[in-house]
């Protein structure tokens, strides 16, 4: 029997975000009889470290400070060494920086480096990084295809960009005791209809638009409530705008909750309205508890919401569509139930954790494999 392939994935935290969520899922559902996991967080540990730890997976935190951290450019140099993987595989930012510098300790490591998001918030500096890394990258994973077009557009070769979508879990429907039991903790009446968003309060998530479509969409139908799940920066902003804007009776900040799920469950329509994305977890949940999506229109969301037959796509920064549009969902349910269906199909058939799983094992089999005739250079130029 030929030795496992020894895989270590490296993320900057294990907190629970979209990027961590995946690898989390790839970590423990990969087969172990073929491959030997590990994982090294580069600054800090977190919530989803538990079920790595309970499936087995050994966990090193590198505990860098500073985004310069030469000493955890170093411990990180030294665990390659240490322990050589044949495939190091990294994920965001930082982890794709450090990951590609260390890796010259281990020239026979083969290198795949994931990108989550359009991630037109990067400055030159990180672009140009980027770009001075590519030499050291064996394989650019994508997790959708705007993402693949954003970084061939950064100069990335395509023969050495992949898509593999995300996955998601598409559990069974859930009883109605959930919308009442949602209702009763939000301190909401029980025929309250639940517009729902989770995700980071954050500039990108354009938050502020969707407190804008509460009020417009009170109006039309007073039996909308917004819930906002999740935190982030902008957090205070976004209750002192609700309470300005008079709207602060029709929404509730739950902040971060460890049960989105139920919060889907409970909910009759998802809102998101980002300006970019790469491809969006809370999004894709929601498709998967079978409700219909209001999202804006940018390519990342179009490759899952089909606009019509899953959801309705809206331009971005428009309050006004978002509340139109839900207003029509609300006022008929049959066809909110039809959309939400076939968004749930589309996401058991298409974006299953298996296919994920399955096609990150062919992608380490195949570099495992290869046998390249020159070394990895340290750098290209510009």
């Amino acid at each position: 029997m030929s030795r496992r392939i020894r895989l270590l994935l490296l993320i900057p935290t294990l907190d629970r975000s979209g990027a961590e969520k995946q690898l989390v899922q790839l970590a423990i559902g990969l087969p172990s009889e073929e491959f030997d996991v590990s994982v090294v967080a580069l600054t800090r540990g977190g919530p989803l470290a538990a079920p790595l730890r309970e499936h087995g997976v050994p966990i090193e935190v590198l505990s860098k400070r500073r985004k310069l951290d030469q000493r955890a450019l170093r411990r990180l140099k030294r665990h390659l060494q240490n322990s050589p993987p044949d495939i190091l595989h990294t994920w965001l930012f930082a982890a794709n920086a450090y990951g590609r510098l260390a890796c010259q300790v281990v020239p026979e490591t083969r290198v795949v480096v994931s990108e989550r998001c359009v991630d037109s918030w990067k400055r030159p500096w990180q672009l140009w990084l980027d770009r001075r890394l590519v030499g050291r990258t064996d394989r650019l994973l994508a997790n959708s295809h705007s993402v693949a077009q954003f970084y061939r557009d950064q100069g990335v070769p395509t023969e050495l960009i992949e898509v593999i979508p995300n996955g998601i879990a598409v559990e069974p429907a859930v009883s109605e005791n959930i919308r009442r039991e949602i209702r009763s903790e939000l301190e909401l009446p029980e025929e309250a209809l639940l517009v729902t968003s989770i995700g980071r309060l954050a500039p990108q998530k354009r938050v502020l638009d969707l407190v804008w479509a509460i009020e417009l969409l009170h109006q039309i139908d007073s039996r909308a409530w917004f819930v906002c799940v999740g935190d982030g920066p902008q957090r205070d902003h976004l209750e002192r705008f609700a309470t300005d804007t008079g709207c602060s009776d029709r929404v509730r900040f739950t902040g971060h909750r460890h049960d989105p799920g139920r919060l889907w469950a409970a909910s009759d329509v998802a809102w998101l309205a980002s300006d970019f994305e790469g491809q969006s977890n809370s999004v894709m949940e929601a498709m998967a508890a079978g409700l219909p999506v209001v999202a804006s229109d940018i390519p990342a969301n179009a490759e899952l919401v089909l606009e019509g037959q899953t959801g309705h796509l809206v331009p971005v920064g428009d309050s006004a569509a978002f509340a139109k549009r839900t207003a029509a969902l609300l006022a008929d349910h049959d066809h909110a139930v039809q959309l939400g269906t076939a968004g749930r199909q589309r996401m058991k058939e298409a974006f299953g954790i298996p296919a994920m799983i399955d096609a990150h094992a062919g992608l380490y089999r195949s570099l495992k494999n290869e046998r390249t005739s020159v070394a990895r250079p340290d750098d290209v130029t510009d």
